[in-house]
């Protein structure tokens, strides 16, 4: 199985990542943000690297081969607010075989924007800024998703479940036990 960590920057992905991998030892996280560093090294770097159709290609291949080869359990935290960027990953997955347990996690634009003005990652450095301004861009575009995910989606309230409740319930959803990533 593959858990699908999508919402805002902020919202507690990459937390409730940690949480899960910690009870799935066996379980493996792939960060698809590492495709879009590894395409920099060889393009020109800038933008968002969701818009190269390479990046979700790989991205996809990536994740199948994997699960197959490496892990029966696949946690990744990644964003995916654009429709037709979702579809394209999630559907190429299925299409593949694999089982997606896509969860997404909501919260209000209050809270996420406290989150992210609370966030520092490299004390001292320009990237908390950088990452901070971006992230506060989109914090409307960000809420307004977690109306047009697509029916299936496991809907949790990060602003409203702790990390271990969040994960309880991922957990719940998907079938699996602590400890066991084969469910």
């Amino acid at each position: 199985m593959i858990i699908w960590l999508n919402g805002a920057f902020g919202a507690g992905k990459t937390t409730l990542a940690a949480e899960l991998h910690r009870r799935l030892p066996d379980a493996v996280v792939y960060n698809p943000e590492d495709v879009g560093l590894m395409l920099w090294k060889w393009l020109p770097p800038g933008g968002d690297f969701q818009h190269l159709p390479s990046w979700r290609e790989l991205v996809v291949a990536t994740a199948v081969s994997l699960r197959i080869h490496h892990a029966e359990t696949l946690i990744v935290p990644m964003s995916l607010i654009r429709d037709a960027y979702r579809s394209e990953i999630l559907g190429g997955l299925a299409d593949a075989g694999e089982e997606v347990l896509h969860v997404f996690l909501e919260l209000d634009a209050g809270v996420l924007r406290e989150r992210l003005n609370a966030r520092v990652t490299h004390p001292g450095g320009t990237w908390d800024q950088g990452a901070r301004k971006l992230g506060m861009t989109g914090v409307d575009e960000m809420v307004a998703a977690a109306a047009r995910q697509p029916g299936g989606t496991f809907m949790l309230r990060s602003d409203k479940l702790t990390p271990a409740e969040l994960a309880d319930e991922v957990m719940a959803r998907a079938g699996l036990r602590q400890g066991h990533a084969d469910g």
